[in-house]
């Protein structure tokens, strides 16, 4: 190849012009039918996805302003038994609220299920740390996509909501991950990680993906949360609040502590004088029948001394 036949070294530019012609010539407009997946928008208006099926899939773009139809034909497969197993689990009961545990106001542990490496895992621990001082976390590692992963999370959740000689008891767990394609989060759409949500003995915050993505997961935990930052600012208050309403209810007592004693001494001062005008009352009633006493004496002696023999001779 290298010897005395002559090549031809095209460039990239005439290579993928050499490619297009080709495909333009020998296709010109076709119709292809696939599952789209890792559909993304771009600032300039152009759309970015993959069209698959079982056997291949190609990245595909559509421009802004160039695109004539758009014909969706169906549910993809994925879809398709997303939606198979939200009938079959809230047909059991897993999604009713009234089955939901109410998360702790004031959480003491709390458990993450996620990838130590992860995004979703930084955020969360950058919010709990300034919004709750002293609050301990627990991070059991898992897979949160590819083969096996479900199995990982499962477990994670069965091991942190179960009682521990390793570890104090969790307040509540939340199970994360950044955001996705439905192929990166399906691991949280799998039956075994929403039963394992379902029988734990603890609060559950799901906090998968970004505010557009659902999950089974989401159904069935106690709480959902759109983003994992917005599950760290869900499950704990903010310091800052804390230290406010603290104030205000400082504030309340010693004014409540102020009424109450200036009520009681004012009490204390009608029953005081009460005291003292019933005192007075009896004493002058005292002093009356004392006087009362000393006067019939006397008026007994006049009577004797005026009925006596001498008292009449005179």
């Amino acid at each position: 190849m290298f010897g005395s036949i002559a090549t031809k070294v095209l460039t990239v530019a005439e290579l993928t012009r050499a490619i297009r012609g080709t495909l333009e010539t020998r296709f010109g407009a076709v119709w292809v039918q696939g599952e789209i997946s890792n559909y993304k928008p771009h600032p300039s208006g152009h759309q970015y996805f993959t069209l698959k099926d079982s056997r291949a899939q190609i990245a595909c773009v559509i421009y802004q302003l160039s695109v004539e139809i758009v014909q969706p034909r169906g549910l993809g497969l994925l879809q398709a038994k997303f939606e198979a197993l939200k009938r079959k689990l809230e047909a059991e009961g897993l999604f009713d609220p009234a089955r939901k545990k109410m998360l702790p106001k004031f959480p003491k542990r709390i458990g993450v299920v996620t990838s130590p490496s992860g995004a979703a895992i930084r955020d969360i621990l950058n919010i709990l740390r300034r919004r709750a001082r002293g609050i301990e976390i627990l991070i059991n590692p898992v897979r949160v996509q590819g083969i096996g992963a479900a199995a990982e999370i499962a477990s994670a959740i069965n091991e942190l909501s179960n009682p521990s000689t390793i570890w104090p008891p969790i307040d509540l767990i939340v199970i994360t991950r950044g955001g996705g394609s439905i192929e990166d989060l399906w691991e949280f759409n799998e039956e075994i990680v929403a039963r394992a949500i379902a029988a734990a003995l603890v609060p559950i915050v799901s906090a998968v993906g970004h505010e557009i993505d659902f999950t089974i997961a989401d159904f069935v935990a106690d709480l959902r949360a759109a983003t994992p930052s917005a599950a760290a600012e869900l499950i704990v208050p903010a310091a800052v609040e804390l230290d406010r309403r603290i104030n205000e209810l400082t504030v309340c007592l010693q004014r409540c502590w102020r009424n109450f004693l200036a009520r009681e001494q004012t009490r204390l001062r009608l029953f005081s004088e009460r005291t003292v005008g019933r005192e007075l009352l009896t004493r002058i009633q005292e002093g009356k029948q004392a006087l009362d006493w000393r006067r019939i004496p006397r008026a007994r002696l006049f009577c004797a001394a005026t009925n006596s023999p001498t008292s009449r001779a005179g």
